[in-house]
């Protein structure tokens, strides 16, 4: 239940597919932000004669000014013995993109073309960003190395389907879990989570009863990951093991992460040691994972958290760059 003083809501499972793919488009500028356009179309993929697939839609990425990136959307019901159908229609998508690049290249500018707004917002970035035009801008995305990369929006998630998602695949897959409730009333509201809300978008928080937006890191720039450890577990683990485990970080950073901070909570509040990683594996069989040290964490001279300030004491990992981390006074400084 959600509730407040004026009302309660009830969650409202999604009967079909359908209803959930509806409420995506409803919500799709909060749900993706500003930079990034959902495209809500079906399109065969994949070549005659080898695997084909139809993605329930496409997300393009355009929140780094040097990486744009392309998802291909799976939109799935829980209740659908999701665990054995997303992982197939995954693994087929990735398949049936490589093996029909330019198709895909045809279906996302038949999308742009239809949409005035999109293709204007494709348009300025090219031209910002020296792309040249729509066309090159699609062929970046789809041709470069490693471009493939999967979204699955689901009304709920459980612990094995989240771990086949998250580590049984070589190339990146962001999870969503998306949920509607209603109101004896029936007025309808959604829960969801933002996607990559704090890699390369605009964030608004609240200071002294105003609502301020900050703009958060280049997703090309990331290479550090930072992580708020209570002072027990900094001092065994995360001095005394070179490691620190039981992380939650997006599928499509890992390959980004060659250094982790220590951010010690209060009364420390501040960040004081880096390390270099080594590798990234798997926590438990669960959807975290482990980050083993090259070394020995190196102290910094400490960064400090300033009181009532726009940046908030981290809660969970965030992510910045090991020059941007270096050259930080405040935690200002660092996202």
């Amino acid at each position: 239940m959600l509730w407040s003083t004026k009302k309660s809501y009830l969650i409202e499972p999604f009967d079909l597919e359908e209803e959930l793919e509806s409420a995506i488009v409803i919500a799709k500028d909060i749900l993706f932000g500003s930079s990034r356009i959902y495209l809500d179309m079906k399109k065969l993929i994949g070549r005659r004669g080898n695997t084909q697939n139809i993605p329930d839609g496409y997300l393009i990425d355009l929140t780094s000014v040097k990486e744009p990136k392309l998802y291909l959307v799976e939109n799935e019901l829980a209740k659908h013995e999701p665990l054995k159908h997303i992982a197939v229609q995954i693994l087929e998508f990735s398949l049936s993109f490589e093996t029909s690049p330019q198709t895909v290249k045809s279906i996302l500018k038949d999308g742009l073309s239809n949409n005035k707004a999109a293709w204007q917002i494709c348009t300025d970035y090219a031209t910002i960003n020296g792309f040249e035009n729509v066309d090159y801008l699609l062929e970046r995305m789809i041709y470069k190395k490693d471009s493939f990369n999967a979204l699955v929006i689901i009304d709920e998630i459980d612990s094995e389907l989240e771990t086949v998602l998250l580590s049984r695949f070589k190339f990146p897959v962001e999870v969503l879990t998306f949920q509607r409730y209603i109101s004896e009333d029936s007025e309808r509201i959604y829960n969801f989570e933002l996607f990559l809300a704090e890699v390369g978008t605009s964030i608004n928080t609240s200071a002294n009863g105003k609502i301020i937006t900050t703009k958060t890191i280049d997703p090309s720039e990331i290479d550090t990951i930072v992580v708020p450890a209570q002072e027990e577990g900094f001092n065994e683990v995360f001095l005394n093991q070179n490691s620190w485990y039981a992380i939650r970080i997006h599928s499509s950073m890992i390959p980004k992460i060659k250094y982790i901070a220590a951010y010690r909570v209060a009364p420390e509040s501040a960040i004081t040691h880096i390390a270099e990683v080594k590798s990234i594996e798997q926590w438990q069989e669960s959807g975290k994972y482990i980050l083993y040290f090259s070394g020995p964490a190196k102290e910094i001279s400490p960064i400090r958290l300033v009181p009532k300030s726009i940046v908030k004491a981290p809660q969970s990992s965030r992510y910045t760059s090991y020059d941007k981390l270096l050259k930080a006074k405040t935690l200002d400084e660092v996202f």
